[in-house]
């Protein structure tokens, strides 16, 4: 925790900087098993750097995942998952499989859901946090862009004993805006804290991290 607040870094494709933002701080670590993200890591490629990952919780993040990907990534040992999927097109009981399969303590879901859109308070029993990225039609985040924060303040303010994760094109520059518009205590920093996707930029995240300590 960095002045209050839980950081995940996601994303990661590379030890080195798994390392460097566990040296930091960081809360979490995020590696994106998603074929059509910028910042895919394959199975291989993860099992090839894991030994020289440090021991910062680690999270694998997917995207409305089989029961077989499911499987074998929980036999990699992650600490957490993150499952994003479209929340007009999934039904709750797929969720509840996911919930069964991994721990609703071992989750964080991430719905896709489009502006207008109300979130389905019925889910929030089955997950330990849920991630509030920016909406686009076809990506499922790490688009760079910030999200509707006002609609999320909205909805932390209703549900406040609930865990909520503000991502969405966040860095140096608009952190802390962002969690004082928003209420939020746990942020996701992806695109916001990269030179190029899959390649972190220590330097955005030692700004965010001082930051967040001198607010």
């Amino acid at each position: 925790m960095i002045g209050g607040i839980e950081v995940k870094v996601c994303g990661l494709t590379r030890a080195s900087d798994a390392r460097d933002a566990a040296a930091l701080g960081v809360d979490f670590l995020g590696f994106n098993f998603f074929p059509e993200s910028p910042r895919y890591i394959d199975v291989e490629r993860y099992r090839s750097i894991k030994r020289d990952l440090p021991d910062t919780p680690k999270m694998a993040v997917t995207v409305s995942p089989d029961d077989e990907l499911l499987e074998t990534l929980a036999g990699l040992d992650f600490d957490y998952f993150q499952i994003h999927y479209p929340s007009e097109l999934t039904p709750v009981d797929r969720l509840r499989e996911w919930s069964e399969r991994v721990s609703p303590q071992k989750l964080w879901l991430a719905p896709r859901i489009a502006p207008g859109e109300a979130f389905d308070e019925s889910v929030i029993g089955l997950a330990d946090g849920f991630l509030c990225d920016t909406y686009h039609k076809d990506a499922f985040g790490g688009t760079g862009q910030t999200g509707d924060w006002e609609a999320i303040a909205r909805r932390i303010e209703r549900f406040p004993d609930t865990n909520w994760i503000l991502a969405g094109g966040l860095g140096p520059e608009n952190a802390l805006e962002a969690l004082s518009r928003t209420g939020a205590k746990r942020i996701d920093l992806n695109s916001g804290v990269e030179k190029s996707p899959g390649i972190k930029d220590q330097s955005k995240i030692r700004q965010v991290k001082l930051a967040l300590e001198n607010r």
